[in-house]
């Protein structure tokens, strides 16, 4: 019988360690490839960001092995997956000279230089180094004065450099983290309690669907307008413009002019195109307009994949609403961008709608209670780990051998931590993505900007280190015996400073969590005029009714208008539109409404992903037309009394035929001249005297014209 070693090797946890960190590495892989096109974008982009989010994944994994491999305790075979200090010190010292050096440096000059429009690599180097050099100022003057007050107080300068680095940046990185977690501890529990309603989740879609149409259709007019730019600029000849005729060439291959017809390539509010051109043409010139084309083309990109994504969930809502009749589920033929689940779901549609209308409900309510008492605990940790630490619920939910006041950390509270690390981290990154920042960037499937994916991957980076530290101040004592701690920690507390910033600034938390909590966002922003784009979350899908939004019902109809193939017909006349304000601008300055008809159906694409597919409709008269039919579509109609009243009145009003003596006005009869009689045009006259209806419309009395009404 062999006895047990005194000193067991760390062999098998290093292997372990090995499997995860390759497991790890596979998820980041599938993570990019859903974001960028991995065979087409260029290797100094895809292994800077694959860093960026490796190197904080394995935090997940280094600060449990951490925790069970210097705790204080004699069983070691109940520590779990450990290693020696030696390997886990450089472990540490790597994973964070890394990310830092990513964070603060290596990305931000990329995100510029990718974002540049120069086409040599010497002047993108040269405006990235131009763009970042306010950033660097900044980052360079607090780490001055920073570095005085370190000297100040700890007396040396051999650690006061490294030490005021470390702080600086753990600070910045901790107000970050705080503010962006507690918005996202209260908005994922609460996203997942309110979806399980699948009535409510419809109607905050269609809440939706005006500001994302609209925003859709601005960025394609943006696209348009660059474009005509271009076009100008490629019948330019001679001068200065032969001088960047290969760079015009290539921004041309950038635009879709051949596949537009003419008429559709109008600038809006302009009446010659040529004033839009610089006399001459210098390199700045192009290479900012280069830089607006691109971003223009994410842009138009990012919110046809929004709009796209949104109908996609209302058609799904809306077929597990009307499945509660028939007791069967069928969401259609697979689209494009469906889920390896739909495609190949071994459910019938009695089973499916059994999962989607019964058992999702409940698992949606489940999880969303256990991520609400989460994040319960993690607020109620964040504010009582600086005054009484013994009370920290994530402290006991960690640490489960104890010998007296210490304790030591099994495989069991490695997990736990691991869960809770990743719940805070998710937290913090979710907010991120729902945060409007500037640029207007965002994570598109298959085509992120590159900027943009340098974005997002420096957050990641940057609230790591300041997440895995404050997680590790959860568990009182025990996190001080730490590599960890040791590394990082006493370079924190070097100062009474930075130790009463770490313990008490936490308790900020609740702040941004009563925020977001009570809808204090939405308030603050409609009193003090700012709410014109914004709907509250806190409306139950109502959507706020302030100037420049569309409710619920307007976005039904907009949806249905798409999923009907009626918006077809609505690009046609708006391009008729568009072409004859542009050969009358000088004669009409007003916009021109153009009421289309509902005899012209379009084709049906509700999920296709072409720009020229997509609709392009007056957002402010969205509901000027006929209603078309509402397929499925069936929200009942919260109308009173008085609202019902004046709909009769408008729709009897609207039905009514103009009569005979009326159309007849005008034949026998001299018109003044205010009111465009024969005098002044004698074939405008006797076409206003005409037998038609169409042709005796009131409203060519206010400047329309055609079906047409001047605003």
């Amino acid at each position: 019988m062999m006895e047990p070693s005194t000193s067991p090797s760390p062999v098998p946890s290093e292997i372990f360690a090995l499997v995860i960190l390759l497991v790890i590495s596979i998820v980041v892989l599938f993570i990019l490839r859903y974001y960028l096109p991995l065979r087409t974008t260029p290797a100094y982009l895809l292994v800077p960001v694959f860093f960026a989010l490796w190197l904080p994944a394995s935090m997940v994994l280094l600060v449990p092995i951490d925790l069970a491999s210097t705790a204080i305790g004699d069983d070691i075979a109940a520590r779990g997956i450990w290693l020696e200090a030696a390997p886990l010190r450089v472990s540490w010292r790597l994973t964070y000279w890394l990310t830092f050096s990513l964070t603060w440096f290596i990305l931000p000059i990329l995100a510029e230089y990718s974002d540049s429009g120069y086409r040599e690599p010497k002047g993108k180097i040269l405006d990235s180094l131009h763009a970042n050099a306010q950033y660097y100022a900044i980052v360079f003057g607090s780490g001055a004065a920073g570095l005085i007050y370190v000297l100040i107080s700890y007396g040396h300068f051999s650690e006061s450099l490294k030490s005021t680095v470390m702080a600086l940046a753990y600070c910045w990185g901790l107000i970050l983290a705080i503010y962006l977690m507690g918005h996202g501890l209260v908005a994922i529990p609460r996203r997942l309690l309110r979806d399980a309603n699948a009535s409510g989740r419809l109607r905050r879609i269609q809440s939706q669907a005006p500001k994302t149409y609209e925003q859709m259709e601005d960025a394609e007019m943006d696209l348009e307008d660059l474009e005509m730019q271009v076009s100008e600029l490629s019948r330019r000849k001679g001068g200065s413009v032969t001088l960047f005729q290969d760079w015009i060439e290539e921004l041309v291959d950038l635009t879709n002019l051949p596949e537009q017809p003419a008429s559709a390539r109008v600038i809006r509010g302009s009446g010659d195109n040529s004033k839009i051109l610089p006399t001459v043409i210098t390199e700045k010139y192009m290479a900012e307009l280069t830089r607006r084309l691109v971003r223009a083309k994410h842009a138009r990109s990012r919110y046809v994949n929004e709009w796209n994504r949104l109908l996609q969930d209302a058609v799904r809502t809306q077929a597990i609403l009307d499945s509660a009749a028939s007791k069967k589920l069928d969401f259609g033929a697979s689209y494009s961008h469906a889920s390896f689940w739909d495609r190949y779901s071994p459910l019938n549609p009695y089973t499916r709608f059994l999962f989607h209308y019964h058992a999702v409900p409940y698992f949606r309510v489940g999880i969303g209670g256990f991520l609400a008492l989460a994040s319960v605990c993690i607020i109620w940790s964040e504010v009582v780990k600086g005054l009484v630490p013994q009370a920290s619920v994530i402290r006991y939910s960690v640490i489960h051998h104890w010998e007296g006041d210490n304790g030591q950390v099994g495989l069991a509270g490695q997990v736990i931590a691991a869960f809770w690390m990743l719940y805070m981290c998710a937290a913090a990154l979710i907010s991120i993505t729902e945060v409007k920042v500037w640029r207007g960037r965002a994570l598109v499937r298959r085509n992120t900007a590159p900027e943009s994916a340098f974005w997002y991957a420096s957050q990641v980076a940057r609230l790591s280190v300041p997440l895995s530290y404050n997680f590790m101040t959860f568990l009182g004592e025990i996190y001080r015996e730490t590599v960890f701690y040791d590394f990082l920690g006493q370079l924190i507390n070097l100062t009474p400073l930075g130790k009463y910033f770490d313990y008490l600034f936490p308790a900020f938390i609740l702040i941004p969590v009563c925020a977001t909590l009570f809808g204090l966002y939405g308030k603050v922003r409609r009193t003090i005029g700012l709410g014109v784009d914004v709907i509250d979350e806190d409306d139950d899908g109502e959507g706020t009714n302030v100037y420049g939004t569309g409710t619920w019902r307007e976005g039904r109809d907009l949806i249905e208008r798409e999923l009907n193939g009626t918006s077809a017909a609505i690009r046609g006349r708006r391009v008729e539109a568009a072409a004859r304000i542009a050969g009358h601008s000088d004669r009409r300055a007003a916009p021109v409404l153009s009421v289309p008809s509902s005899s012209r159906p379009g084709p049906t694409t509700p999920f296709g992903t072409s720009p020229n597919a997509r609709p392009v409709a007056n957002s402010s008269a969205r509901r000027v037309g006929p209603s078309t039919p509402r397929a499925g579509l069936t929200e009942p109609e919260d109308e009173n009394f008085f609202e019902a009243l004046g709909h009769r009145f408008k729709n009897t009003i609207d039905t009514i035929d103009t009569p005979k003596w009326f159309q007849d006005i005008g034949q026998g009869m001299k018109k003044p001249k205010w009111m465009g009689g024969a005098d002044e045009d004698e074939g405008l006259g006797s076409r206003l005297a005409g037998p038609t209806r169409g042709n005796s419309d009131v409203r060519r009395w206010f400047g329309g014209g055609e079906g047409r009404i001047r605003l």
